[in-house]
């Protein structure tokens, strides 16, 4: 499990990055970077200028900056240059900044810490229960919710081993379980919950959790004992996990006479965990 936290802090600066799972890397926003290490008040002019400087010595630099969607200031995502730790450190190599040491070593720290989890998980899972305590959830909720983590691991590595490569691919299945268990799409739920960009899981009840978990854990289940070979096989694998979950969420609201899911999101369950 890793931190995927959006921002990054350096003395006091907000620094956007991105965790790609299959490459296993950081990617930072350049213009954040540019900004800190310069001091400009326009960084994107100054980044414009250094890749041109860069370009005209034979820099072979742009071909290591991709685009990513990342969250501005109004809220809203744009596209906007990015890298890596190996392409950052050359970057800051070339600005000249009192910051540039600190922000090298604030860099490896950042990365010494996905391989310190690499190396001991039970780091990544102390480091996400004292954010969930910062939040203000309940111990209970965090238990199962750090257990959710763990389930949901399994499943994308198993279906990672099933030959599901691509993030479409992936939704598409989460979808497929969703709909099975709960009667709607992950789209949907979050909307019933009143949610845009937060993880949808964060704003489960607990026993929604379970139930999400049973839905994961049975698919995975199935699926290695059936070891599906095409995207068909495992949309239908999916659908016959969350089936069994959904046949348990009918039957609770059968016995206990209420809906199971909720609209209840993060706010209500902080409140719920303070009373």
């Amino acid at each position: 499990m890793v931190n995927k936290s959006k921002i990054a802090i350096f003395e006091g600066k907000r620094i956007r990055r991105h965790w790609n799972d299959q490459e296993e890397k950081w990617y930072f926003s350049v213009i954040d970077i540019v900004e800190v290490l310069a001091q400009t008040l326009r960084p994107r002019k100054y980044w414009d200028d250094l890749k041109r400087k860069l370009k005209m010595e034979g820099s072979e630099l742009s071909e290591k900056i991709g685009q990513l969607k990342m969250q501005s200031t109004d809220g809203k995502f744009y596209l906007t240059d990015a890298a890596d730790t190996e392409a950052m450190l050359r970057i800051i190599q070339s600005i000249p900044s009192p910051n540039a040491e600190p922000f090298k070593l604030w860099l490896a720290r950042v990365g010494y810490e996905r391989i310190e989890e690499t190396h001991d998980p039970e780091l990544a899972i102390n480091r996400a229960l004292q954010t969930y305590l910062r939040k203000g959830y309940s111990k209970d909720w965090i238990n199962q919710r750090l257990k959710s983590i763990e389930i949901r691991k399994a499943l994308t590595d198993e279906w990672e081993e099933r030959g599901i490569k691509e993030t479409s691919e992936f939704a598409i299945l989460t979808d497929d379980i969703s709909i099975a268990w709960t009667g709607m799409t992950t789209k949907q739920y979050k909307s019933l919950k009143g949610l845009k960009k937060e993880n949808l899981r964060d704003n489960m009840t607990n026993l929604e959790l379970v139930l999400n978990m049973l839905a994961e854990t049975a698919t995975t289940e199935i699926s290695q004992k059936r070891k599906p070979k095409t995207f068909p096989e495992n949309r239908k694998v999916a659908k016959e996990g969350g089936t069994i979950a959904g046949n348990a969420r009918k039957q609770i609201e059968v016995k206990s006479g209420r809906k199971v899911i909720t609209k209840k999101n993060a706010k209500r369950l902080k409140l719920t965990a303070n009373k």
